[in-house]
């Protein structure tokens, strides 16, 4: 059974049955220039380890914040649990005390003109957030 099938360095299409060589988008002569594809891997490594640096410093950037929000909260929890019998007022410094028998207290008092165990100093500000004042 003879076979009118094509060599392989022929370019032609059996459905249409012309030779379409000219019509393809890449080269079809044995005398072309060689097809390679291009090594991406270093690209790729690149890449990644820029990605993966860029992530983890905003991971830091963000636990430092998640940090620091944390310690805005329980200083502020500590304040609102503390005794006092005086309202606060906005931009004023007071100061965080807390007693022997455990109980805070919030007073005017500076902890240099008193005796009493200071946990710091604060200041509220304009929407009655307690700042820690150096």
């Amino acid at each position: 059974m003879a076979s009118n099938k094509k060599p392989d360095y022929v370019v032609f299409d059996e459905e249409n049955q012309k030779y379409d060589a000219a019509l393809k988008r890449y080269a079809t002569n044995v005398g072309a220039p060689v097809i390679t594809t291009i090594d991406t891997i270093d690209w790729k490594n690149r890449s990644i380890n820029k990605l993966n640096h860029k992530i983890k410093t905003r991971y830091e950037e963000i636990k430092a914040q998640y940090e620091e929000l944390i310690q805005e909260y329980e200083s502020n929890n500590l304040i609102y649990q503390a005794k006092f019998n005086f309202e606060p007022s906005i931009g004023d410094t007071y100061h965080l005390y807390k007693r022997e028998n455990g109980d805070t207290f919030l007073s005017i008092i500076a902890p240099n003109q008193c005796n009493f165990n200071s946990l710091g100093s604060f200041r509220l500000n304009a929407d009655q957030i307690w700042e820690k004042v150096v």
